[in-house]
């Protein structure tokens, strides 16, 4: 599966964004969907994740009541709507496909087989 990530660009503190992964090549719904982001001179982090039913949802607690991971296998598309940004959100963010996670390792880049591109987010204070 190829992934496509967009959506991303520059925000003020407080405003919000959308982003969208779109796959193709195989339908996305036999995937569990995954957000992570990439600050510059940091590890790439787990932001939230999707099971592919789109029944359990995960998040970091960092963006834990802000951002809302949904998917939509209609349209092959994941998206990640961020509310309340904070400077701190301001990284390079990732979509990410996994044919099968398990919760306790979920939050890990190594469960993940196929990567987007990323797009950048830039939130100014």
């Amino acid at each position: 599966v190829q992934l496509q990530a967009s959506g991303g660009g520059l925000v003020q503190a407080g405003g919000s964004l959308r982003l969208s992964c779109a796959a193709s090549g195989r339908t996305v719904s036999i995937y569990d969907m995954a957000w992570f982001r990439q600050a510059p001179g940091k590890e790439r982090e787990f932001v939230a994740a999707v099971r592919r039913s789109g029944g359990s949802t995960y998040y970091a607690d960092s963006v834990k009541g802000r951002f809302t991971i949904s998917r939509d296998n209609t349209k092959n598309t994941v998206y990640l709507q961020m509310r309340s940004l904070k400077p701190e959100d301001t990284a390079v963010y990732y979509c990410a496909a996994a044919l099968r996670t398990i919760l306790t390792t979920i939050r890990f880049p190594s469960s993940y087989n196929y990567w987007g591109q990323g797009t950048q987010v830039t939130v100014s204070s």
